[in-house]
């Protein structure tokens, strides 16, 4: 399949690395030019090191030009942070064509940006846009081209706007990621799966002062503690109540059973937490007012979060609770320049629009 991977991170290099490795033709698109030179300069290559060693994938293309990259692609994966998203729907709009799949792993709605941006730049083609609730990666580079794959994911709910498209949409996902795809309906579904915003601020906010005490912290491993996780399962029941009020059925992927031993295979599947911290990888030196946990996670995540919660009648007051604390360590109103229904220009929506919205998209 000719696949298009866009951004320079860790998901994205993980992707287009594994999709290379099983046969893709893959097409990796970042914007930042000198980047792209010293990769191609490097031979386009990606070592990806997991559990069976070390492989070389080659990549058909490295490029900083979207449009080579989007070009004759049946599918565009973006792993990219949501705080990325507008600027690259931007920039990709006009290029998208008939027929052709986005997939956003994860997304927190981000699939309405990009659809919305490609209406604004007048593109007409019928597009499906997907996401999910993880990246399908626990993964950190290791270098330049090197990407160390910890995990890989073995459940994905997925979800597709609009709706009508979910059939193709799934199929051309579930061709890249074997066995692992599950329908969760629509996109709104999928971004009331995101993980992150449930995992990250507890964990972010409640281990503040070690991780400005201490060079590197770990907290997945020494920040998740027994009160860490109480208070992460407590708001992960305000995300599960938001898509019960909006009328969405189990499975809910609670987060819980990511820690548990027993029960409900979790999105990363049996020991996935254990592997994770036994790596190493994710002791590291966090900047509280730049990471992305406090930027995407807490800003953008639990705004949307909230905002949803509010249409749906579902009080949120922990997800209220994270976002003062993170604004008020980030110094801004997370409210204001988070992602909202208002943000979106959705608040004006009532039930039965936002359900037209979903099922047949965008108005073309």
């Amino acid at each position: 399949m000719r696949i298009a991977v866009l951004g320079g991170g860790n998901g994205s290099f993980a992707a287009a690395g594994d999709f290379a490795l099983s046969g893709h033709e893959v097409r990796l698109w970042r914007r930042d030019g000198a980047a792209v030179e010293a990769h191609r300069a490097a031979g386009g290559t990606i070592t990806v090191t997991d559990f069976r060693g070390r492989h070389q994938a080659k990549l058909a293309l490295v490029t900083s030009e979207i449009a080579e990259a989007a070009r004759d692609a049946e599918l565009i994966v973006c792993p990219a942070p949501a705080t990325a998203q507008v600027d690259i729907a931007r920039a990709l709009a006009p290029h998208l064509a008939e027929g052709q799949v986005v997939f956003l792993p994860p997304g927190t709605f981000g699939s309405y940006i990009l659809a919305k941006a490609a209406r604004e730049a007048g593109n007409r083609a019928d597009v499906a846009f997907a996401e999910t609730g993880t990246l399908p990666w626990l993964t950190r580079k290791h270098g330049p081209h090197e990407v160390a794959v910890t995990i890989r994911a073995k459940r994905l709910p997925s979800g597709v706007l609009p709706l009508r498209l979910k059939d193709h949409a799934l199929n051309v996902i579930g061709d890249v990621f074997p066995g692992v795809i599950e329908d969760c309906g629509d996109a709104l579904s999928a971004a009331l799966m995101n993980a992150g915003p449930i995992i990250h601020p507890p964990l972010i906010t409640m281990n503040a002062a070690p991780l400005e005490h201490f060079e590197r912290w770990d907290i997945h491993k020494e920040g998740t503690q027994p009160a860490v996780r109480r208070v992460t399962d407590a708001l992960d029941a305000e995300r599960i109540a938001v898509r019960e009020a909006l009328g969405y059925g189990a499975p809910h992927f609670p987060l819980r059973d990511h820690y548990a031993h027993a029960g409900e295979e979790w999105m990363y599947g049996r020991g996935s937490h254990d592997r994770l911290t036994d790596s190493g990888d994710w002791r590291e030196h966090i900047v509280l007012t730049q990471h992305r946990y406090m930027l995407e996670d807490v800003r953008i995540g639990l705004s949307f979060l909230a905002s949803v919660g509010a249409l749906a009648g579902v009080p949120t007051p922990l997800a209220g609770a994270f976002l003062a604390i993170g604004g008020a360590i980030c110094q801004e109103d997370f409210m204001q320049t988070g992602r909202t229904l208002k943000t979106l220009g959705l608040d004006g929506l009532d039930s039965a629009a936002l359900q037209r919205l979903l099922q047949d998209g965008i108005s073309r």
